[in-house]
């Protein structure tokens, strides 16, 4: 019940002193009756407070009094007059200064009466929320029953709730339809707070100032990184218990949805690890066909193969089977099974979709939740069928490339390995930086305002070409000459040789280039 349901009561009489209506409606979850000049040890949060002001011996004494019984939560103050036969300004003017409701109660009103009815009334509103909590689990679970989506159930609890969610995985694939579609920026908040978070549920701030709350779906066991989250609009704190009950119920059905979807997976996975392994022994086996369509995948089909491993961590294995299946859910058919260089093999129908930059996206958001450990990703470029075998070692050459990145999570293209440029960029920056230092290092020092680095850069760009680099940079060709010259001298290097060349012209491209 709400405070301001005690107004309504006819028999009662009750008055409020206070000018804050608004403040009428908070719920009252309870009762206590005291005389006590300090008795917040004994609120809980959520009572009205029933006081027959024994404890007030002067005026100064209803300020300690009120910040007490404001400070420890409670809903609201309800002062008898049969003491002194009113309620003293001092009282009021204190409940108005913390912003708590004072309730006159007639001298005529026993507290003994008011305490019943406040119980019968709360406990009734117990009782009639705990009835509707168990019809909307009936419903939610006839509905599971039936087939219905978990999109279908999360739109009904938005609906009944009023607020908008969202159900999302820890690499942000989302598992629900949304009313209000949310940004790449919105889940990337989403997923950081989820792995991040000290305790669930907890609330994050999307851009415009929007709020949300975070829940965990399923038991806390297992890594956050392999989880399911529900985000609801609004601060979790400040939710009703009937609110929050439909939320906590949306999470233990979709605990069973995943757990539904888990069990089908693991009755996949035997027939995925050996269509992989078939696939490394030997593409040419009738069987390994057989298997690979058994796994979810049609080898006829352009499908892209990747490799991917927590660097020295072979214990992790599990948890990359569950997010490389969930990153890889939203494309065609796919097919995720261990290899036999201790890494997780995916095979995926791309579905004309570029999957590199998603599992940049998605994978990238893993690092709040895998701690210190770094994951290295390979992915081929797309093939079809007796090339899957090559894809296969390609995607682990890139992922061998992707190992030796400063990056936390490092995705590797093998396609982005067809230059020595593209693959000088997957370096680590220290590693380019020390690069370009041993190879430019006198012109780095040297330059100032000279334009030999300029000139340098040009000049590599237009071919070696000295009439057009010096067209280019609108000096003289004699310029050109001298700058020239005099980078050679400092760098001990011929510009003339393609050794030479190649290797200046890759130490400049690593001065301030990110990494992959």
């Amino acid at each position: 019940m709400q405070v301001k349901d005690l107004l309504d009561v006819p028999e009662f009489g009750i008055r409020l002193l206070t000018t804050d209506r608004d403040a009428l409606d908070r719920t009252v979850r309870w009762t206590f009756t005291t005389d006590l000049p300090d008795p917040s040890r004994y609120i809980a949060g959520g009572e009205l407070v029933i006081t027959g002001l024994v404890w007030r011996r002067e005026p100064g004494d209803s300020e300690t009094f009120v910040a007490a019984v404001f400070g420890s939560g409670a809903a609201a103050l309800a002062a008898g007059e049969g003491l002194l036969g009113h309620i003293p300004d001092d009282l009021v003017d204190a409940c108005e200064r913390h912003g708590l409701p004072l309730l006159a109660v007639p001298e005529s009103v026993s507290f003994g009466d008011l305490t019943e009815f406040l119980v019968g009334r709360v406990t009734g509103d117990r009782i009639a929320a705990l009835n509707s909590s168990l019809m909307r689990q009936r419903q939610l679970l006839t509905a599971v029953a039936e087939g219905r989506a978990l999109d279908e159930l999360a739109l009904h609890t938005a609906r009944e709730t009023g607020m908008q969610c969202l159900i999302f995985t820890a690499t942000g694939r989302r598992l629900v339809l949304e009313a209000t579609p949310f940004s790449d920026a919105d889940v990337d908040a989403l997923t950081h707070r989820a792995l991040s978070a000290d305790r669930l549920p907890a609330t994050v701030s999307l851009d415009g100032g929007r709020e949300y709350s975070i829940f965990a779906v399923g038991a806390s066991l297992s890594s956050r990184a392999m989880r399911w989250f529900i985000a609801a609009a609004g601060n979790f704190e400040e939710f009703s218990p009937p609110i929050a009950d439909a939320f906590g119920q949306l999470a233990s059905i979709a605990a069973l949805d995943r757990a539904r979807r888990e069990e089908g997976r693991l009755v996949r996975r035997e027939i995925a690890d050996q269509a992989v392994q078939l696939l490394e022994e030997d593409w040419s086996k009738a069987e390994t066909l057989v298997r690979l369509r058994q796994a979810g995948v049609d080898p006829d089909r352009p499908l892209v193969v990747i490799s991917a491993a927590f660097v020295g961590r072979g214990d992790m294995n599990e948890l990359l089977r569950t997010v490389l299946s969930d990153t890889l859910t939203s494309f065609g058919g796919r097919c995720v099974g261990g290899g036999t260089r201790g890494d997780v093999v995916g095979i995926v129908a791309t579905k004309d979709l570029d999957i590199v930059p998603v599992l940049r996206t998605r994978l990238r958001r893993l690092a709040p939740g895998i701690g210190r450990a770094r994951l290295a990703v390979g992915v081929s470029s797309e093939v079809t069928g007796a090339a899957l075998e090559g894809a296969i070692h390609a995607a682990r050459h890139a992922a061998d490339v992707a190992r030796a990145s400063d990056r936390q999570v490092a995705v590797v293209a093998a396609g982005d390995l067809d230059s020595a440029l593209s693959l000088v960029s997957t370096l680590p920056d220290r590693v380019r930086r020390e690069y370009a230092v041993r190879v430019l290092g006198p012109v780095l020092e040297y330059d100032g305002d000279s334009g030999l680095l300029e000139t340098l850069r040009e000049f590599l760009a237009q071919g070696g070409s000295w009439n057009r680099t010096a067209e280019v940079l609108h000096v003289h060709l004699n310029t050109v000459r001298y700058r020239i010259k005099r980078v050679e001298e400092l760098l001990g290097r011929d510009l003339g040789s393609t050794t030479d060349r190649l290797d200046v012209f890759l130490a400049l491209e690593s001065v301030g280039t990110p990494a992959t």
